[in-house]
Protein backbone atom coordinates (compact mmCIF):
# COMPACT_ATOMS: atom_id res chain seq x y z
CA UNK A 1 0.00 0.00 0.00
CA UNK A 2 3.02 2.56 0.83
CA UNK A 3 4.67 1.50 -2.59
CA UNK A 4 1.52 2.52 -4.31
CA UNK A 5 0.85 5.70 -2.76
CA UNK A 6 4.67 6.52 -2.99
CA UNK A 7 4.17 5.50 -6.50
CA UNK A 8 1.18 8.19 -7.23
CA UNK A 9 2.86 10.47 -6.00
CA UNK A 10 6.12 10.01 -7.94
CA UNK A 11 4.08 9.89 -11.19
CA UNK A 12 1.77 13.29 -10.23
CA UNK A 13 5.15 15.45 -9.53
CA UNK A 14 6.53 14.07 -12.89
CA UNK A 15 3.67 14.72 -14.59
CA UNK A 16 3.56 18.63 -12.87
CA UNK A 17 7.34 18.94 -13.85
CA UNK A 18 7.04 17.89 -17.50
CA UNK A 19 4.12 20.11 -17.96
CA UNK A 20 5.41 23.13 -16.18
CA UNK A 21 8.48 23.13 -18.74
CA UNK A 22 6.10 22.58 -21.71
CA UNK A 23 4.06 25.65 -20.77
CA UNK A 24 7.36 27.64 -20.06
CA UNK A 25 9.12 26.66 -23.04
CA UNK A 26 6.42 25.95 -25.19
CA UNK A 27 8.20 22.98 -26.30
CA UNK A 28 5.80 20.29 -27.50
CA UNK A 29 8.39 18.05 -26.78
CA UNK A 30 7.61 17.53 -23.44
CA UNK A 31 4.12 16.68 -23.75
CA UNK A 32 5.41 13.70 -25.97
CA UNK A 33 8.18 12.95 -23.59
CA UNK A 34 5.56 12.91 -20.54
CA UNK A 35 2.96 10.76 -22.67
CA UNK A 36 5.95 8.44 -23.12
CA UNK A 37 6.86 8.26 -19.63
CA UNK A 38 2.95 7.05 -18.82
CA UNK A 39 2.89 4.47 -21.40
CA UNK A 40 6.36 2.96 -20.43
CA UNK A 41 6.49 3.35 -16.80
CA UNK A 42 3.69 0.44 -15.91
CA UNK A 43 4.74 -1.99 -18.55
CA UNK A 44 8.29 -2.02 -17.24
CA UNK A 45 7.67 -1.76 -13.36
CA UNK A 46 4.49 -3.77 -13.19
CA UNK A 47 2.36 -0.77 -12.07
CA UNK A 48 -1.43 -2.03 -12.03
CA UNK A 49 -3.72 0.48 -11.17
CA UNK A 50 -7.31 -1.21 -9.34
CA UNK A 51 -9.94 -1.47 -11.77
CA UNK A 52 -13.44 -2.12 -11.31
CA UNK A 53 -14.96 -5.21 -13.32
CA UNK A 54 -17.85 -4.15 -15.63
CA UNK A 55 -21.12 -6.67 -15.22
CA UNK A 56 -21.22 -8.03 -18.98
CA UNK A 57 -17.14 -9.22 -18.07
CA UNK A 58 -18.27 -10.53 -14.70
CA UNK A 59 -20.91 -12.86 -16.75
CA UNK A 60 -19.13 -14.02 -18.94
CA UNK A 61 -16.50 -15.29 -16.56
CA UNK A 62 -19.94 -16.50 -14.09
CA UNK A 63 -20.84 -18.74 -17.35
CA UNK A 64 -17.84 -20.22 -17.25
CA UNK A 65 -17.49 -20.62 -13.58
CA UNK A 66 -20.52 -22.70 -13.63
CA UNK A 67 -19.99 -25.14 -16.70
CA UNK A 68 -19.05 -28.44 -14.68
CA UNK A 69 -15.47 -29.87 -15.07
CA UNK A 70 -14.23 -31.77 -18.27
CA UNK A 71 -17.08 -29.36 -19.90
CA UNK A 72 -16.61 -29.01 -23.84
CA UNK A 73 -16.29 -25.60 -25.04
CA UNK A 74 -15.45 -24.16 -28.68
CA UNK A 75 -13.08 -21.16 -28.37
CA UNK A 76 -12.67 -19.58 -31.52
CA UNK A 77 -10.01 -17.15 -32.48
CA UNK A 78 -11.68 -15.25 -35.46
CA UNK A 79 -9.51 -11.97 -34.74
CA UNK A 80 -6.63 -10.65 -37.12
CA UNK A 81 -3.28 -10.05 -36.42
CA UNK A 82 -4.19 -6.07 -36.48
CA UNK A 83 -5.64 -6.39 -33.12
CA UNK A 84 -3.94 -9.03 -31.47
CA UNK A 85 -2.89 -6.03 -28.68
CA UNK A 86 -7.18 -6.17 -27.45
CA UNK A 87 -7.73 -9.61 -28.62
CA UNK A 88 -5.20 -12.14 -27.57
CA UNK A 89 -5.28 -10.90 -23.95
CA UNK A 90 -8.59 -12.10 -24.29
CA UNK A 91 -7.69 -15.56 -25.63
CA UNK A 92 -5.47 -16.56 -23.05
CA UNK A 93 -7.15 -15.51 -20.09
CA UNK A 94 -10.32 -17.40 -21.48
CA UNK A 95 -7.84 -20.32 -21.80
CA UNK A 96 -6.46 -19.81 -18.61
CA UNK A 97 -9.95 -19.87 -17.07
CA UNK A 98 -10.91 -22.86 -19.39
CA UNK A 99 -7.48 -24.93 -18.05
CA UNK A 100 -8.18 -24.76 -14.99
CA UNK A 101 -11.27 -26.25 -14.75
CA UNK A 102 -10.47 -28.84 -17.07
CA UNK A 103 -12.51 -28.37 -19.77
CA UNK A 104 -12.12 -29.87 -23.38
CA UNK A 105 -11.18 -27.07 -25.60
CA UNK A 106 -12.07 -27.44 -29.08
CA UNK A 107 -10.45 -24.08 -31.48
CA UNK A 108 -11.10 -22.59 -34.65
CA UNK A 109 -11.00 -19.35 -36.61
CA UNK A 110 -12.80 -18.07 -39.73
CA UNK A 111 -9.64 -15.79 -40.23
CA UNK A 112 -7.65 -17.27 -43.12
CA UNK A 113 -4.16 -14.70 -42.33
CA UNK A 114 -3.09 -15.62 -39.21
CA UNK A 115 -5.84 -17.38 -37.74
CA UNK A 116 -4.78 -21.10 -37.57
CA UNK A 117 -1.56 -19.65 -36.66
CA UNK A 118 -2.58 -17.55 -33.50
CA UNK A 119 -4.38 -20.37 -32.58
CA UNK A 120 -1.65 -23.16 -32.34
CA UNK A 121 0.67 -20.82 -30.46
CA UNK A 122 -1.35 -19.36 -27.95
CA UNK A 123 -3.43 -23.16 -26.95
CA UNK A 124 0.13 -25.16 -26.72
CA UNK A 125 1.64 -22.40 -24.90
CA UNK A 126 -0.92 -22.55 -21.95
CA UNK A 127 -1.32 -26.25 -22.34
CA UNK A 128 2.56 -26.22 -21.37
CA UNK A 129 1.86 -24.31 -18.07
CA UNK A 130 -1.40 -26.59 -17.23
CA UNK A 131 0.13 -29.75 -18.82
CA UNK A 132 -2.60 -30.11 -21.22
CA UNK A 133 -2.38 -33.09 -23.86
CA UNK A 134 -2.77 -32.36 -27.54
CA UNK A 135 -5.98 -35.03 -28.31
CA UNK A 136 -6.78 -35.30 -24.99
CA UNK A 137 -7.48 -32.16 -23.83
CA UNK A 138 -7.47 -29.94 -26.62
CA UNK A 139 -7.93 -29.59 -30.69
CA UNK A 140 -7.47 -27.07 -32.92
CA UNK A 141 -9.77 -27.45 -36.03
CA UNK A 142 -7.93 -24.06 -37.70
CA UNK A 143 -9.51 -22.32 -40.84
CA UNK A 144 -11.61 -23.65 -43.16
CA UNK A 145 -13.42 -21.36 -46.29
CA UNK A 146 -17.19 -19.91 -46.20
CA UNK A 147 -17.71 -19.08 -42.80
CA UNK A 148 -21.73 -19.39 -43.05
CA UNK A 149 -21.44 -23.01 -44.12
CA UNK A 150 -19.24 -23.86 -41.54
CA UNK A 151 -21.65 -22.37 -38.57
CA UNK A 152 -24.23 -24.55 -40.37
CA UNK A 153 -22.50 -27.63 -41.18
CA UNK A 154 -21.37 -28.17 -37.64
CA UNK A 155 -24.61 -28.18 -36.30
CA UNK A 156 -25.09 -31.54 -38.26
CA UNK A 157 -21.72 -32.78 -38.19
CA UNK A 158 -17.86 -31.40 -37.56
CA UNK A 159 -16.52 -34.33 -39.08
CA UNK A 160 -17.84 -33.65 -42.34
CA UNK A 161 -16.64 -29.97 -42.27
CA UNK A 162 -13.48 -30.72 -40.75
CA UNK A 163 -12.28 -34.16 -41.80
CA UNK A 164 -8.80 -33.04 -40.05
CA UNK A 165 -7.45 -31.30 -37.56
CA UNK A 166 -5.29 -28.02 -38.42
CA UNK A 167 -2.22 -30.59 -38.68
CA UNK A 168 -3.71 -32.86 -40.98
CA UNK A 169 -4.37 -35.56 -38.65
CA UNK A 170 -7.87 -37.32 -39.56
CA UNK A 171 -10.62 -36.46 -36.56
CA UNK A 172 -11.45 -40.11 -36.23
CA UNK A 173 -7.88 -40.74 -34.96
CA UNK A 174 -8.07 -38.17 -32.23
CA UNK A 175 -9.45 -39.37 -28.63
CA UNK A 176 -11.04 -35.98 -27.78
CA UNK A 177 -12.93 -35.93 -30.63
CA UNK A 178 -14.50 -39.41 -30.17
CA UNK A 179 -17.47 -37.57 -28.49
CA UNK A 180 -17.79 -34.41 -29.64
CA UNK A 181 -19.72 -34.64 -33.00
CA UNK A 182 -21.54 -31.88 -33.62
CA UNK A 183 -23.05 -28.19 -31.51
CA UNK A 184 -25.15 -30.79 -29.51
CA UNK A 185 -22.06 -32.28 -27.43
CA UNK A 186 -20.75 -28.45 -26.53
CA UNK A 187 -21.70 -26.84 -23.53
CA UNK A 188 -20.53 -23.20 -24.19
CA UNK A 189 -19.11 -21.28 -27.38
CA UNK A 190 -17.07 -18.70 -26.63
CA UNK A 191 -15.79 -16.42 -29.09
CA UNK A 192 -13.14 -14.12 -29.52
CA UNK A 193 -13.41 -11.68 -32.30
CA UNK A 194 -12.42 -8.72 -34.07
CA UNK A 195 -15.32 -8.37 -36.99
CA UNK A 196 -19.09 -9.24 -37.65
CA UNK A 197 -18.98 -12.88 -37.45
CA UNK A 198 -20.03 -12.75 -33.90
CA UNK A 199 -23.69 -11.74 -35.49
CA UNK A 200 -23.51 -15.11 -37.31
CA UNK A 201 -22.28 -17.15 -34.18
CA UNK A 202 -25.36 -15.72 -32.52
CA UNK A 203 -28.20 -15.58 -35.55
CA UNK A 204 -26.97 -19.36 -36.66
CA UNK A 205 -25.68 -21.40 -34.14
CA UNK A 206 -27.14 -19.57 -30.80
CA UNK A 207 -30.67 -19.24 -32.28
CA UNK A 208 -30.70 -22.24 -34.22
CA UNK A 209 -28.94 -24.73 -31.64
CA UNK A 210 -29.74 -22.95 -28.53
CA UNK A 211 -26.38 -23.54 -27.41
CA UNK A 212 -24.87 -20.43 -24.98
CA UNK A 213 -22.77 -18.31 -26.80
CA UNK A 214 -20.32 -15.51 -24.94
CA UNK A 215 -17.99 -13.14 -26.54
CA UNK A 216 -14.76 -11.11 -26.38
CA UNK A 217 -14.94 -8.43 -28.96
CA UNK A 218 -12.75 -5.01 -29.68
CA UNK A 219 -13.88 -1.92 -28.34
CA UNK A 220 -15.79 -0.76 -31.05
CA UNK A 221 -17.52 -3.28 -31.87
CA UNK A 222 -18.53 -3.71 -28.08
CA UNK A 223 -21.92 -1.07 -27.99
CA UNK A 224 -23.71 -3.15 -30.73
CA UNK A 225 -23.34 -6.10 -29.00
CA UNK A 226 -25.29 -4.98 -26.15
CA UNK A 227 -28.22 -5.51 -27.48
CA UNK A 228 -27.78 -9.19 -27.52
CA UNK A 229 -26.47 -8.90 -23.97
CA UNK A 230 -30.12 -6.92 -22.98
CA UNK A 231 -32.25 -9.59 -24.97
CA UNK A 232 -30.61 -12.06 -22.61
CA UNK A 233 -28.96 -14.08 -26.22
CA UNK A 234 -25.93 -13.19 -25.51
CA UNK A 235 -24.05 -14.51 -22.11
CA UNK A 236 -21.22 -12.06 -21.07
CA UNK A 237 -19.20 -9.91 -23.08
CA UNK A 238 -15.48 -8.41 -22.81
CA UNK A 239 -14.91 -5.27 -24.73
CA UNK A 240 -11.93 -4.15 -25.66
CA UNK A 241 -8.42 -4.61 -23.45
CA UNK A 242 -10.84 -3.31 -20.56
CA UNK A 243 -12.83 -6.24 -20.78
CA UNK A 244 -9.52 -8.31 -21.12
CA UNK A 245 -7.92 -6.81 -17.93
CA UNK A 246 -11.62 -7.59 -16.30
CA UNK A 247 -10.86 -11.24 -17.36
CA UNK A 248 -7.30 -11.38 -16.20
CA UNK A 249 -8.31 -10.24 -13.20
CA UNK A 250 -10.98 -12.49 -12.73
CA UNK A 251 -8.89 -15.39 -13.05
CA UNK A 252 -5.66 -14.09 -10.86
CA UNK A 253 -3.33 -13.60 -14.41
CA UNK A 254 -2.48 -10.03 -14.58
CA UNK A 255 -0.54 -9.72 -18.34
CA UNK A 256 -0.64 -7.87 -20.88
CA UNK A 257 -4.45 -6.26 -20.77
CA UNK A 258 -3.72 -4.77 -17.12
CA UNK A 259 -0.66 -3.80 -17.78
CA UNK A 260 -1.88 -1.89 -21.14
CA UNK A 261 -5.40 -0.97 -19.43
CA UNK A 262 -2.75 0.82 -16.30
CA UNK A 263 -0.98 3.25 -19.01
CA UNK A 264 -4.11 3.57 -20.96
CA UNK A 265 -5.31 5.11 -17.67
CA UNK A 266 -2.18 7.41 -17.12
CA UNK A 267 -2.17 8.69 -20.16
CA UNK A 268 -5.78 9.79 -20.36
CA UNK A 269 -4.94 11.15 -16.66
CA UNK A 270 -2.06 12.76 -17.83
CA UNK A 271 -4.60 14.35 -20.69
CA UNK A 272 -7.21 15.38 -18.22
CA UNK A 273 -4.35 17.38 -16.52
CA UNK A 274 -2.67 19.25 -19.64
CA UNK A 275 -6.15 19.97 -20.55
CA UNK A 276 -6.99 21.79 -16.98
CA UNK A 277 -3.21 23.53 -17.03
CA UNK A 278 -3.41 24.86 -20.24
CA UNK A 279 -6.74 26.38 -19.26
CA UNK A 280 -5.28 27.98 -16.55
CA UNK A 281 -2.17 29.44 -18.07
CA UNK A 282 -4.65 30.36 -20.66
CA UNK A 283 -7.28 32.71 -18.06
CA UNK A 284 -3.82 33.81 -16.27
CA UNK A 285 -2.40 35.32 -19.28
CA UNK A 286 -5.65 36.57 -20.34
CA UNK A 287 -6.00 38.64 -17.10
CA UNK A 288 -2.62 39.91 -17.45
CA UNK A 289 -2.97 41.32 -20.71
CA UNK A 290 -6.17 42.55 -19.30
CA UNK A 291 -4.31 44.31 -16.29
CA UNK A 292 -1.49 45.97 -19.05
CA UNK A 293 -4.76 47.69 -21.48
CA UNK A 294 -5.94 49.58 -17.92
CA UNK A 295 -2.64 50.36 -17.50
Amino acid sequence: MIWLILAYTLLALAGIVLLFFAFRTGDRRYIYLSVAFYVIFPVLLTFNLPTQISPESQQLYDAVEALPDSATVLLTFDYYASTLAETEPMSRAALHHLFRKHCKVLTMTTIPLGGPTIAERVTRDLAEEYGKIYGIDFVNLGYKANYVAVLKGMGSSIEIIYPTDNSGTPLAEIPMMANIKNYADMDFIYVVSDNGIVDYWMSIVNAQYQIEVGAAVTAVMAPKFFAYLSSGQMTGMLGGMKGAADYEKLVNKPDAATKGMSAQSLVHLFIIMSVVAGNLVFFIEKRKQGGRAKA
